[in-house]
């Protein structure tokens, strides 16, 4: 009887050694958990930004401002009625008609 405890007591080590101190025991479970944490993150960041992507979507489809705003920012674009006027800053307009000298000047 004595030898069958000694072997019951010793499977039980054994077991207790598998989940504490082994590569598949508690350590992996809180990495695993700490990765499903943040994997979620991302995913409620990447969803937020979808979200706003859908918004864009239905706005351009729908609505003509959205599409004049893009035309604008993005084409450089003007409508018919209105007039375009260029601000130049006074540093690059003088660097711009400053003589440049060239390797076959020197």
């Amino acid at each position: 009887m004595k030898w069958l405890a000694a072997a019951l007591a010793v499977a039980v080590i054994l077991l207790q050694y598998r989940v504490w101190l082994s590569e598949d025991g508690v350590r992996e479970v809180a990495r695993l958990k700490h990765a499903v944490a943040a994997q979620q993150e991302q995913n409620a960041a990447l969803g937020e930004r979808n979200q706003q992507l859908a918004a864009e979507v239905r706005d351009l489809k729908t609505g003509m401002d959205a599409l004049e705003e893009r035309a604008r920012s993005d084409l450089g674009m003007i409508a018919r009625s209105e007039t375009f006027y260029q601000v130049v800053p006074a540093q690059a307009h003088a660097t711009a008609q400053a003589p440049t000298r060239t390797a076959a000047a020197r």
